[in-house]
């Protein structure tokens, strides 16, 4: 089963600067919900490795039993997480990209929030790899564009850093690289580190926002031509913009934990 690509609601700017929005229905928001998305919520595949690997040193039932008190459990989640597997999952298979180390592995604490980019990872044209650095935000907020576009948090400043500042790009290389060794992604990451270091600009940059109101352009009109002075030919920018139906965004966290369960109430 694929993942929606959703219906076009605008388009704007010029290679390799460009912006989208576009919009999901109800059935397709509640397919990606019960497929792919709560998979990426609950972290199934790392699961499945951290399940396998205690599994080899448990010796006892009780042991094996003890494991499931590390495993993420069927909790709420915060709804802007949901908005980032969201934004993981249509990248993933719309744009090809591949983040294999989700950022909620590396917390210290469940709920927390790391600093730097929200998705880490490569897109591929089938025979090489650059890297992909996205940011996701998720807002109800009925201003265009919406309150999380703004301040040292905001989508404006991450986007501008990424593009901007060199240091922020290697600190994130490095970051996957340390996860990248004896991993079956390590020769990715070897081809996208050549590219990058043949061409520090030559990597993909992505902003998501998730929203649940009416679509309108204003969300990313302005940064979309903003980004695009003194741009870089290398460096490809996006950012896109995806409507859930109104007042969907309070229910995600829920919906998740419900198909999880088996089955939405």
């Amino acid at each position: 089963m694929s993942v929606a690509i959703g219906t076009s609601q605008y388009q704007m700017g010029i290679s390799p600067v460009t912006g989208c929005g576009f919009s999901y229905s109800e059935e397709e928001l509640e397919t990606g919900l019960s497929n792919y998305i709560t998979a990426i919520v609950f972290d199934d595949s790392g699961k499945m490795r951290f399940k396998a690997m205690f599994t080899e040193i448990a010796t006892t039932e009780f042991q094996n039993g003890e494991i499931e008190q590390f495993l993420p459990d069927s909790k709420m989640y915060e709804d802007w997480r949901v908005g980032e597997a969201i934004a993981e999952t249509y990248l993933s298979h719309h744009r090809g990209c591949f983040f294999p180390w989700p950022d909620s592995r590396d917390e210290r604490k469940r709920g927390s929030s790391l600093p730097g980019a929200d998705l880490v990872g490569f897109q591929s044209n089938g025979k090489d790899d650059v890297f992909v650095f996205g940011e996701a935000k998720t807002s109800s907020d009925k201003m265009y564009p919406p309150g999380v576009m703004y301040g040292r948090t905001g989508l404006k400043k991450q986007i501008e850093d990424l593009k901007n500042d060199v240091e922020i790009q290697k600190d994130l290389i490095m970051y996957l690289g340390h996860r990248a060794v004896n991993s079956n992604w390590q020769e990715r990451f070897k081809r996208a580190y050549l590219n990058f270091d043949k061409c520090r600009t030559n990597v993909r940059i992505f902003g998501f926002l998730v929203r649940d109101v009416e679509p309108h352009e204003n969300d990313i009109r302005t940064r979309v031509s903003k980004l695009a002075v003194d741009h870089h030919p290398d460096m490809v920018i996006e950012l896109l913009v995806l409507y859930l139906p109104q007042n969907s965004i309070n229910q995600l966290s829920k919906k998740v934990v419900s198909y999880r369960k088996g089955g939405v109430e």
